[in-house]
């Protein structure tokens, strides 16, 4: 029996957005995030992401982007981590008769984006469907958003929004994903050097981190993207620094 999606309504759910397509492979929904072909990771769990490295965000410049897939129900996934590139590729993903949903949780309310598309035409959002918001009572009839005034009213709210989408599509995201599940990954944005094994650097990083207090378990030799991002400032900053 398969997760469904509603459990993406729990409020501590790690997931930055996921791409669904049905009527391509997971490797090719990859591909059409911007990934390149035949150039997975070997399989990594959730939490082995942040030691590939990534760059974050800075000053209007994008960062990187990292998707790990798979295939569930029908469908391939794909769960994105850093500047992923779901919101700017769906219609591309979309083409030639193939359905895609992307999902990207938001802070504010509604509690999410989801857009639809198919057959490379963006068709619908959650919450521009104002006649299935209105049956699932996520919408007044006059269009107005029915926010509950709690919060597990709002959890309610938000869960009632996934099931929506559950039942209409049958979209499910096994819950061992953001677990110990391991898939490979892909880079869709950015430079990242997509390695999994230890660093060449590492020994030089870790030195200079432990002199700022900074720890982690190193196992398999690789630099958090934090440190790393933390590095990389300090080097453009004074090059001595980290020579």
């Amino acid at each position: 029996m398969s997760d469904g999606i509603k459990w993406l309504a729990a409020w501590d759910v790690p997931v930055e957005g996921v791409v669904f397509a049905r009527g391509i492979s997971a490797d090719e929904l990859a591909v059409r995030l911007g990934g390149g072909p035949g150039e997975a990771t070997e399989p990594i769990t959730h939490g082995e992401v942040e030691h590939l490295g990534m760059r974050g965000r800075s000053y209007g410049v994008r960062g990187d982007g990292v998707v790990r897939v798979g295939e569930d129900a029908g469908w391939a996934f794909a769960v994105e981590y850093g500047d992923s590139t779901g919101a700017d590729r769906l219609e591309e993903i979309a083409s030639g008769r193939v359905d895609a949903v992307h999902y990207l949780p938001t802070s504010a309310r509604p509690p999410a984006r989801i857009h639809y598309a198919k057959n490379g035409v963006l068709t619908c959002s959650l919450v521009r469907s104002i006649g299935a918001g209105v049956r699932s009572r996520i919408f007044h009839p006059d269009g107005s958003q029915n926010f509950p005034a709690s919060r597990e009213h709002y959890m309610a709210y938000h869960e009632r929004s996934f099931g929506v989408l559950e039942r209409r599509f049958g979209l499910s995201l096994p819950r061992a994903v953001l677990g110990e599940a391991r898939l490979p990954a892909y880079s869709v944005r950015g430079t990242l050097a997509m390695r999994t094994g230890p660093e060449p650097d590492h020994q030089q990083i870790r030195a200079w981190a432990a002199t700022l207090g900074l720890t982690w378990n190193d196992a398999g030799g690789r630099v958090p993207s934090h440190v790393r991002e933390a590095w990389n400032h300090v080097a453009w900053q004074d090059p001595k620094e980290t020579a």
